[in-house]
């Protein structure tokens, strides 16, 4: 593995683990200023800002926790990704979707990135969102 593939997998690491323990300025760090932040089923995010605002949302609608998380990264670094399963609690409904009553759900999810000076500058996330609706449903 070269120095550049470890650094990577390192800060993507640490983003995940600032994401468990609910630390938003943990997750803020490990981003570049203008980091684009595509959502699975929704739209495109430009910059920490948004990256927070969408957090806060989050945060107050969902609980989550990244397990089984594994990252690989290219040899020069420059992009990652990162498989894992989300753990979840939907505790606030979420604007267009189910009503919220503290279901559980599990969901396997893909994510991808790309680093530019030691920070992630793109982030995509990929999860089935029908299969999140069918869990939340039953």
């Amino acid at each position: 593995m070269t120095d550049a593939q470890t650094k990577t997998i390192d800060l993507v690491a640490r983003y995940y683990r600032a994401f468990n323990t609910g630390n938003v300025e943990g997750m803020l760090d490990c981003l570049g200023d203008h980091v684009v932040h595509d959502v699975n089923q929704g739209e495109r995010r430009v910059g920490k800002e948004a990256f927070r605002e969408f957090l806060a949302h989050m945060n107050r609608c969902y609980t989550e926790q990244a397990v089984d998380l594994l990252v690989m990264a290219t040899d020069d670094g420059a992009r990652a990704a990162a498989e894992f399963t989300i753990l979840g609690a939907y505790q606030v409904t979420d604007e267009g979707l189910p009503e919220a009553r503290g279901q559980t759900y599990r969901l396997p999810v893909g994510a991808f990135f790309e680093i530019e000076n030691h920070r992630i500058v793109r982030v995509t996330n990929y999860y089935n969102l029908k299969d999140w609706v069918a869990q939340v449903e039953a």
